[in-house]
């Protein structure tokens, strides 16, 4: 299994993470349901610092390949490509999580039904 992380600075893109949040709604999440050889996709904002991003786990390189091989929409809505860094998997664990579901949870499901617990962006050491 593969990990991918790909990162935006938004700084430079007519984009922000409020309006990638609409377009995640109507479109980009749909279109990752259900992709062979994809385990999930995670996306991820800091709106403070206008950083948009997503995570992947990939079945394989191959899958991961068959997709990131087409032409991406991300790089059309964007304007350009993220930074991308692919690292091998050592270990996965899953935990109890008070969600049985991960689907449609997160902050682009604001103010629905399903939207998920309001931001918190820790300070970490050396930020």
């Amino acid at each position: 299994m593969y990990v991918m992380f790909a990162v935006w600075n938004l700084t430079s893109s007519e984009q922000s993470v409020e309006s990638l949040r609409d377009y995640l709604r109507r479109t980009a999440i749909d279109a990752f349901q259900g992709v062979e050889g994809m385990r999930w996709k995670v996306w991820f904002s800091h709106p403070e610092r206008q950083i948009w991003g997503a995570v992947y786990l990939w079945d394989s390189l191959e899958a991961m390949q068959r997709r990131l091989g087409d032409p991406k929409k991300a790089l059309e809505v964007i304007g350009y490509t993220p930074s991308i860094s692919v690292f091998d998997v050592e270990a996965v664990a899953e935990g109890a999580s008070a969600w049985e579901s991960l689907a449609q949870v997160g902050l682009a499901w604001e103010g629905t039904q399903q939207g998920g617990p309001e931001p918190h962006f820790p300070v970490l050491p050396g930020q």
